[in-house]
C-alpha cells in the first residue's frame, strides 16, 4: 500500500462515526447543525454583521447609507454588471445621488493583472518559501498601493484555498503552502498589507476548492439533457476546522473585507449557497462582518444563495438576482432585511478600508488595457517598492543540494547555460496573464515567472536569468556560452566550462490540473548535460511539487535550486544567489517525495465515470493527513522534507525554553466573545517557546527556525507546524528566536461540543529545528 493511503487509514478510523452519523446528540439533545461528512445541514437565517472598533464604525456608516437606498439600489450593489471598456474584471454600479462611485474588482493575488505600468511580484508559493512575515506584509502593501492607484476597489486575493491537498492541483502555486498554519500567518499579513493601502482584500476560495477538474457544471456530451455537476468536496467537521478553514480564520481575524466562495460543491451543497459554510461557519462561528463574493460564475441559484449567505455575485448579477431578487423581496420569498444585511456588509467593507476618503483615485482610472483601446496612462509603480519586489524574489529560492560547495560561483573563466527557461518569452503584453492561461502547460515554450489564469501577473519588464547572468559574466570577463534549443543530446559542451547551468521549469495554470510531477524533456536535458559536465547546477522554476529522482543522484549534478515563481526580477534574484551576493534563505513549504506512489490517492484529481458521474463525490477520507503529516504517519522518507532548505553557512540550535503563561485563560474551552476570527481568547498566547541559533560558518545568512507541536489527542498528526521565526545571523553570532503559541495552536476541534478544546494535564511534545525532520531540540509542556 502506498504512503498516503496508509496515512489515510489513520484518518478513516477517526471519520467512521461521522460518515455514518445522521445526527449528533449532546447532553441528550439532538444537534441539527453539526457539519456532517458528505452532508451540509441548513443554517438560517444569515446573521446580521456585527463588530466593534473600526468594524463598528464601518458598520454604522454602512447602515446609514443603506437606509437611504431604494430596494433596487440595494439589489444592484449585490450583483455585477458588464463593462467591457474600463478594464475591471468585475463591476458594481454607482449610486450617484449618494456619492457612491461603485466598485472595480480585479485580479489578483500577485499584482494587478491585465493592465500596464504595474509590477509583477513573486507569487504565493514563492512568498511562502520566504517564511518572512515582514516581507509578506510589505509585498501586500506594495500590491495594494498599485491596485489603489489604478482605481481598483477590491483585489481578488490572497489565496489560501486550494490549500494543496492534491499534488497535481493546477492552482497550488497561487497559495503559500499546503500547511494551514504558515498559510494563515502569511495570508493575514497580506490582508493587512493590501487593506492598509485602502483596498479591500478578497480572500479565496472558501472552501474545499482542491482541484481544477470538475470545478464547473457541464453538459453530458452523451446526453445533452443531463448536466454533470461539480465535484463535491466531502469532509468531516474536524478536518474542516483543523485544516481547510484554518487559514481563513487568520484572514478574517486580520480584517479581510471579503471572502470569495468556491466553485465546488461542499458536502453536496454548492459552496456559494452552502448555508452551513457561509451562515454557520464563516459569519457566525468566525464572526465575519464583511461580504461573501462569488467566484466568477459560481452562483447556481437565486433565492437559495441570497438566504444561504452569498452577498455579492460576479460577473453578472442579473442572471439570478437583479430584477428577480427584487421580485423575490416583493413577493415575500426573501425578506428585505436580508437584502439590507447583504448591502450593509458590502458597504461596511468599503468604509472599513477608507474607500470613502476624498483622496481615493477615481474608479478604474488606470485599469483600461492598452491592448484594447487608447487610454490615459496611469503609472501605478512606486520606486519605493522596487527593493521589496527584488527581496521577495530572492527569498523564495530554495537551495536543496550543494555538493562540495559548488555554490556560490567563484572566479569562473568559462560558463555554459542550457535550457528553455533561461530566456525571456517571445512576447510580453498586458494580456500576458490570460495568454499564459491559454498556453496551458507547454512549459518549454516560455519563461516561468508566474502561473496561468487569474493569479497571473503582467509585469512591465521581465529580467530573465540569461540577461542577468550575461551582465554578470561580462563584468567579470567570464566567457559565456549557451544553447536554448536542444534537450542537450546534441549540444556541444566546451570541456573548459567550469559550471553548466541548466534552467528548466514546471508550469501550472488555472482551469487545468498538472499532467505530471515529472517532465521527460527537462529530465533528459539535465541528464544529457550532466553526462558531459562535471559541475551541473540545476535551477527549476516550479509551480508546485516537482520530482527530481531521475537525475538528482547523478555525481555531476552538484547543486539544485527550487526557484519557484519569482516574478519579474527572476534573473537578478537567481544571479545574486548563484554568485553569493546573498545567501539563500528559502525553505520548502511542501514536501518533495521520491516517487508519485508516495502520494497514493492524493496524487491526481479524480474523475468519475460510474454511478456518481452526474454528482461526483470527492471524499476527503484522509482527514488532516496531507503532505508531511501523511508522510510522518506512514513512515515515508521524502527526498526533501517540508521546511527544508540549505544556505551557504551552518547553524546550531541550543537552549530550548518552554514557558506556559499565567495570564491566559486555561479553561478547557474558550469563553470569550466572538470577534472576527472566532472567540476572542482563541488568539491569546498561552505558551512561549524560545531557543538560541548560532551561525557556525563564515557567511552571514538568515535561518528559519521552526516549531512543531505534538498534540496529545488520539488521531492527531505526529507533529504539525505551530511556529516559525526568521532571523539574520552574522558569522559567530547567536540570535534568540521566539514562538508564541496561541490557544487555537494548542487546541483540537471537539465535534461533540462544537468548540476548540485544550488538552489539560497531559504532555504536549515540542520540537524546534531547521525543518520538519531536522529537529535537534525537543521538550514537553503541560497546560
Amino acid at each position: 500500500m502506498s504512503g498516503i493511503k496508509s496515512a489515510a487509514a489513520v484518518g478513516l478510523t477517526l471519520l467512521a462515526n461521522l460518515v455514518l452519523a445522521q445526527e449528533v446528540i449532546i447532553n441528550g439533545v439532538v444537534q441539527q447543525d453539526v457539519f456532517f461528512y458528505g452532508q451540509s445541514p441548513p443554517v438560517y437565517p444569515s446573521p446580521d454583521a456585527e463588530g466593534d472598533g473600526r468594524w463598528g464604525d464601518a458598520l454604522s456608516s454602512a447602515r446609514a447609507i443603506v437606509a437611504q437606498m431604494t430596494l433596487e439600489e440595494k439589489v444592484n450593489i449585490t450583483g455585477g454588471f458588464s463593462n467591457t471598456t474600463n478594464g475591471c474584471g468585475g463591476n458594481i454600479p454607482a449610486i450617484e445621488r449618494l456619492n457612491f462611485p461603485g466598485m472595480c474588482l480585479q485580479d489578483g493575488p500577485n499584482g494587478v493583472r491585465e493592465t500596464d505600468f504595474v509590477n509583477g511580484y513573486a507569487v504565493g508559493i514563492h512568498v511562502g518559501a520566504s517564511w518572512n512575515r515582514n516581507l509578506t506584509y510589505a509585498r501586500g502593501s506594495a500590491i495594494g498601493g498599485e491596485f489603489r492607484r489604478k482605481g481598483a476597489t477590491i483585489a481578488l486575493g490572497p489565496m489560501v484555498g486550494p490549500l494543496g491537498r492534491i499534488a497535481l492541483g493546477g492552482r497550488n502555486w497561487e497559495g503559500f503552502s499546503n500547511d494551514p498554519y504558515i498559510s494563515g500567518i502569511l495570508a493575514a499579513e497580506t490582508v493587512r498589507g493590501i487593506q492598509d493601502r485602502g483596498v479591500i482584500a478578497s480572500t479565496k476560495h472558501f472552501v474545499g476548492n482542491e482541484q481544477e477538474l470538475l470545478r464547473n457544471p457541464r453538459p453530458d456530451l452523451s446526453n445533452r439533457n443531463k448536466t454533470i455537476e461539480t465535484s463535491s468536496s466531502n469532509m468531516d467537521d474536524a478536518t474542516m476546522h483543523e485544516l481547510y478553514m484554518w487559514p481563513f480564520a487568520d484572514a478574517v481575524h486580520a480584517g479581510t473585507g471579503s471572502i470569495m466562495c468556491a466553485y465546488q460543491r461542499l458536502n453536496n451543497s454548492y459552496s456559494c449557497h452552502n448555508s452551513k459554510a457561509l451562515n454557520g461557519l464563516l459569519k457566525t462561528e468566525l464572526g465575519f462582518p464583511g461580504f461573501v463574493l462569488s467566484d466568477w460564475g459560481a452562483q447556481h441559484t437565486g433565492i437559495a444563495s441570497a438566504l444561504g449567505g452569498l452577498d455579492m455575485v460576479m460577473p453578472f448579477g442579473f442572471r439570478f438576482w437583479g430584477p428577480n431578487l427584487t421580485e423575490a423581496v416583493r413577493n415575500g420569498s426573501v425578506p428585505e432585511s436580508q437584502i439590507n444585511n447583504m448591502a450593509t456588509r458590502i458597504m461596511a467593507a468599503w468604509y472599513f478600508v477608507g474607500q470613502d476618503s476624498p483622496d481615493t483615485p477615481p474608479l478604474a482610472v488606470g485599469m483600461a488595457r492598452s491592448h484594447l483601446r487608447p487610454h490615459t496612462v496611469v503609472d501605478a509603480r512606486d520606486p519605493a517598492d522596487d527593493a521589496v519586489n527584488l527581496q521577495g524574489a530572492i527569498e523564495g529560492h530554495v537551495l536543496v543540494k550543494n555538493i562540495d560547495n559548488a555554490l556560490p560561483l567563484r572566479n569562473l573563466s568559462m560558463m555554459s547555460i542550457f535550457g528553455y527557461d533561461a530566456k525571456n518569452p517571445n512576447y510580453n503584453s498586458p494580456a500576458e496573464g490570460f495568454s499564459a492561461w491559454s498556453l496551458g502547460l507547454q512549459s518549454q515554450n516560455y519563461r516561468s515567472i508566474t502561473g496561468g489564469g487569474s493569479g497571473a501577473i503582467t509585469p512591465w519588464y521581465i529580467d530573465a536569468p540569461f540577461e542577468a547572468l550575461s551582465r554578470r559574466t561580462r563584468a567579470d570577463r567570464t566567457a559565456l556560452f549557451w544553447d536554448f534549443d536542444t534537450n542537450g543530446a546534441n549540444s556541444t559542451i566546451d570541456t573548459n566550462s567550469e559550471a553548466c547551468l541548466v534552467f528548466i521549469n514546471s508550469a501550472a495554470s488555472e482551469g487545468v490540473d498538472r499532467p505530471s510531477l515529472r517532465d521527460d524533456f527537462s529530465d533528459a536535458l539535465v541528464e544529457n548535460i550532466a553526462s558531459s559536465c562535471n559541475n551541473t547546477i540545476v535551477v527549476i522554476h516550479n509551480a508546485g511539487v516537482r520530482l527530481v529522482d531521475r537525475w538528482i543522484d547523478h555525481p555531476n549534478v552538484t547543486a539544485l535550486i527550487f526557484a519557484q515563481l519569482p516574478g519579474q526580477n527572476s534573473g537578478e534574484a537567481i544571479t545574486q544567489i548563484l554568485y553569493g551576493d546573498v545567501s539563500p534563505s528559502g525553505k520548502l513549504t511542501y514536501s518533495i517525495p521520491r516517487n508519485e506512489s508516495d502520494y497514493g490517492s492524493l496524487l491526481a484529481p479524480v474523475n468519475y465515470t460510474g454511478w456518481d458521474r452526474y454528482f461526483p463525490q470527492d471524499n476527503f477520507t484522509e482527514g488532516v493527513y496531507i503532505d508531511y503529516r501523511a508522510f510522518d504517519a506512514a513512515g515515508i522518507e521524502p527526498r526533501y522534507e517540508f521546511g527544508f532548505g540549505l544556505t551557504y553557512t551552518t547553524f546550531e540550535y541550543s537552549d530550548l525554553n518552554i514557558q506556559v503563561t499565567s495570564d491566559g485563560n486555561l479553561s478547557e474551552y474558550p469563553v470569550g466573545p466572538v470577534i472576527p476570527g472566532g472567540e476572542a481568547d482563541l488568539w491569546d498566547n498561552l505558551a512561549t517557546v524560545t531557543a538560541e541559533v548560532t551561525n557556525t560558518g563564515d557567511v552571514e545568512a538568515a535561518e528559519v527556525a521552526q516549531l512543531y507541536l505534538g498534540i496529545p489527542v488520539a488521531g492527531q498528526p505526529v507533529r504539525q507546524l505551530r511556529g516559525f521565526d526568521k532571523v539574520m545571523i552574522a558569522p559567530g553570532e547567536t540570535r534568540h528566536v521566539q514562538f508564541d503559541l496561541r490557544r487555537r495552536d494548542l487546541s483540537v476541534w471537539d465535534t461533540g461540543a462544537q468548540q476548540w478544546r485544550l488538552t489539560l494535564g497531559t504532555e504536549y511534545r515540542v520540537w524546534v529545528g531547521a525543518s520538519s525532520r531536522i529537529l535537534p531540540l525537543n521538550g514537553t509542556m503541560v497546560l
